[in-house]
C-alpha cells in the first residue's frame, strides 16, 4: 500500500506537465526500479545496426572499385577506395550540427527514424552502384542523412535515470565499436553470395535496423515541450490551457535566448576538442593496424591474411562488449569520466610501443599476445571515448543536448576523415625508411601515434578540460 501511495505521489508532481513526452518519460524513470535493460537494449540495437552497415563495405570495396575500371593501375585502387570511404565522414561532418538542432526542436525520435531509414535506402543504393561516382554520392548521402549518432547519445542520457547514464552512453560506444569491428567480417561473409554480392550484403545487414525502432513501444520521445497542458482544477479549462501555454512558450523562448552560445560553453568545447584528438589517434590506428598486420615480415609487419586480421578484431569486439557492459560503469562511478580518460590514455602509450616488439614473435605466442594487445587497445580507446561522451552530455541542458552532440559529430567527423588518410600515408612513408638510424620502419609509426595520444592526455588536465558543476 505504501508503494502505491508513493507511486501516486510521484505521478502527481507539479513538475510534470500533461501532454509533454519528456515529462512522461520522467514519470516512468521515477517509478522504475533496477537496471533499465529495455531502454539500453533499444539504444544498443539501433547503434549496432547502423555501425554494421557503415563498416560492412570494406571487404568488398577493393573489388568493387576494380570492377568500376576507374583505376589505371592496380596500385591505384586503394587511392580511389579511400575517397569512397571518406565520403561518408564528409557527409556526416556537413550535416551533424543541423540534425542536432532539429533534434532539439522537433525531438530525438524523428531524427533517429530518419537516420535508420536513410541507412536502409542509401546503403541499398550503394550496393546497386553501377559506377564510381554513384558509389561516392550514395555514401555521401548516407553520411549527410544519417544524423542519428548525436541525438541517440542525447536519448541514451535522457531515457534512463542519472545513475544509469554511464550505462546508456556505454551502450552507444560499445555498439558503435562492436559494429565497426564485426561489420567488415559480416560484410565479407555476405559478399560471398554469388548474385549481386554488394547488394546482398547491404540488404541483409540493414534489414534489422528499423525493427527495434518501429516495433518497440519503449522507444519514446524524451524531449520536453511543455506546450500541451491540461488541468483538472475549476474554472474555464480552455482559458487556463491557453494562458498556461502562452506562459510556457514565453518562458521557453526567454530561457533559450538567455542560453549562451555552445562555442562559449568551455566544458563542452574542451571535451569536444579532446574527443577529436583521441579520435584522430584511433582512426589512424585502425587504418595502420590492418596495414601493419597484413604487410610482409621483411617490411616489419606480421604477414597476416585478411581472415587472420578479422579473427583478431572479432576477439577484440567480444572483449569490448563484455568490458563496456559490465566493468566500465563501475569504474566510471569510482574514478569519474575525466580520470578514466586520463589514466587509460596513459596506459595506451606503452601498450602501443610494444607493437614493434610483438612483430618479433611468431607462431602461437604471436597469436596470443597480439589478441591480448588488440583487445586491450580497443577497450582502452572505446572507454576513453565513453568518458568524453558523458562529459559532453553533462555540459549542457536538455534543450541544447541535441545540438551539442551534433556539433561534436561535425568536428569529430572531420578528424575521422583525416585519420585514415594520414595513417595510410604515414605507414607508406615509414616503410621507405626501414634502414634509418632514428626510429626505423614501424617504430616511427607507433612513435607518432603515441605523440598524438600524449597530446590528448595532456589536454585532460586543468585548466584545459573542465567538468560542468551543476548548481
Amino acid at each position: 500500500m505504501a508503494a502505491i501511495d508513493y507511486a501516486e505521489s510521484l505521478l502527481q508532481k507539479d513538475d510534470y506537465v500533461e501532454g509533454c513526452p519528456g515529462c512522461a518519460v520522467d514519470r516512468r524513470k521515477q517509478l522504475q526500479r533496477g537496471m533499465p535493460l529495455k531502454q539500453i537494449l533499444t539504444v544498443w540495437m539501433i547503434v549496432l545496426a547502423t555501425a554494421l552497415t557503415i563498416a560492412s563495405l570494406y571487404p568488398f570495396l577493393y573489388f568493387m572499385i576494380r570492377d568500376f575500371h576507374v583505376a589505371d593501375r592496380e596500385e591505384d585502387i586503394g587511392y580511389y577506395a579511400g575517397f569512397v570511404g571518406c565520403s561518408y565522414m564528409v557527409g556526416r561532418a556537413v550535416s551533424s550540427t543541423l540534425w542536432g538542432v532539429i533534434a532539439d526542436r522537433y525531438g530525438r525520435k524523428p531524427v533517429i527514424i530518419i537516420g535508420c531509414a536513410s541507412v536502409v535506402v542509401f546503403n541499398t543504393l550503394f550496393g546497386l552502384s553501377v559506377n564510381y561516382w554513384m558509389a561516392i554520392i550514395t555514401r555521401f548521402l548516407l553520411g549527410s542523412m544519417n544524423g542519428l549518432l548525436g541525438p541517440i547519445k542525447a536519448y541514451a542520457c535522457e531515457t534512463v535515470r542519472d545513475e544509469y547514464q554511464s550505462y546508456g552512453l556505454s551502450a552507444v560506444s560499445t555498439a558503435w565499436g562492436t559494429g565497426l569491428v564485426i561489420g567488415p567480417a559480416l560484410g565479407g561473409f555476405l559478399a560471398q553470395i554469388p548474385i549481386f554480392p554488394a547488394l546482398s550484403d547491404n540488404l541483409n545487414i540493414c534489414g534489422s535496423c528499423n525493427y527495434r525502432l518501429f516495433l518497440d513501444p519503449e522507444m519514446q520521445e524524451t524531449l520536453h515541450t511543455h506546450i500541451l497542458v491540461s488541468t483538472s482544477s475549476g474554472g474555464s479549462y480552455d482559458a487556463l490551457e491557453a494562458a498556461t501555454e502562452q506562459s510556457d512558450i514565453k518562458e521557453m523562448e526567454e530561457n533559450k535566448a538567455s542560453k549562451k552560445s555552445l562555442f562559449k560553453n568551455w566544458p563542452l568545447m574542451s571535451s569536444i576538442i579532446v574527443y577529436c584528438t583521441f579520435s584522430l589517434h584511433d582512426m589512424a590506428y585502425s587504418e595502420i593496424f590492418s596495414l601493419w598486420a597484413e604487410s610482409p615480415r621483411r617490411l616489419g609487419g606480421l604477414g597476416y591474411s585478411t581472415e587472420d586480421v578479422g579473427s583478431v578484431l572479432s576477439v577484440s569486439g567480444l572483449g569490448l562488449l563484455i568490458f563496456q557492459s559490465s566493468l566500465y560503469p563501475i569504474l566510471e562511478k569510482l574514478l569519474g569520466p575525466i580520470m578514466i580518460s586520463r589514466v587509460l590514455g596513459i596506459v595506451s602509450i606503452p601498450l602501443l610501443t610494444s607493437y614493434h616488439y610483438i612483430a618479433m614473435l611468431s607462431g602461437i605466442t604471436l597469436s596470443i599476445v597480439l589478441n591480448i594487445a588488440s583487445l586491450l587497445k580497443n577497450v582502452l580507446s572505446i572507454s576513453i571515448v565513453t568518458g568524453l561522451f558523458i562529459l559532453q552530455n553533462r555540459a549542457v541542458d536538455q534543450d541544447q543536448r541535441g545540438a551539442a552532440n551534433g556539433l561534436a559529430m561535425t568536428f569529430v567527423s572531420t578528424f575521422k576523415a583525416v585519420g585514415p588518410l594520414g595513417g595510410g600515408a604515414l605507414f607508406s612513408w615509414a616503410e621507405t625508411r626501414l634502414g634509418a638510424d632514428f626510429l626505423p620502419g614501424d617504430q616511427m609509426v607507433f612513435f607518432i601515434l603515441n605523440i598524438i595520444e600524449a597530446i590528448a592526455v595532456l589536454m585532460t588536465f586543468k585548466p584545459f578540460l573542465v567538468e560542468r558543476r551543476n548548481s
